[in-house]
């Protein structure tokens, strides 16, 4: 089931290679909630990585994203993994179907989640 936000780009983080040869690049959109704007962090890999590319803090984009979870050492994870950004005067960056698969998701791409800072 795939899922939209929109919202102003934030942050633009440099992608991230694994030994495996396993691409992922995240960014954060921060989504207009009330009194309260939210910072939600999406993340693209592989292919999809290129299409944050043309993309420029304060551009105000549409993403679309599937929720991936996972266990890893006893502890749960979820990921918002965007397979379409659009941006707000542009065509469309992507295809507009989702990822087939997570079947070549490293095993070592959990050590990225110590990133995290929460």
């Amino acid at each position: 089931m795939a899922y939209e936000l929109s919202g102003k780009v934030k942050v633009i983080l440099e992608p991230k290679t694994f030994a495996s040869g396993f691409t992922v690049r995240e960014f954060v959109v921060t989504v207009e909630d009330g009194k309260y704007p939210q910072d939600i962090i999406l993340q693209v890999v592989q292919e999809k990585v290129s299409l944050l590319d043309s993309l420029q803090v304060g551009e105000e984009v549409t993403a679309t994203f599937d929720i991936r979870g996972r266990e890893y050492n006893g502890r749960y994870f979820n990921n918002l993994q965007a397979w379409k950004v659009e941006s707000g005067a542009a065509a469309p960056a992507g295809d507009d179907q989702p990822p087939v698969s997570d079947k070549d998701v490293p095993a070592d791409f959990d050590e990225f989640e110590d990133d995290i800072p929460f």
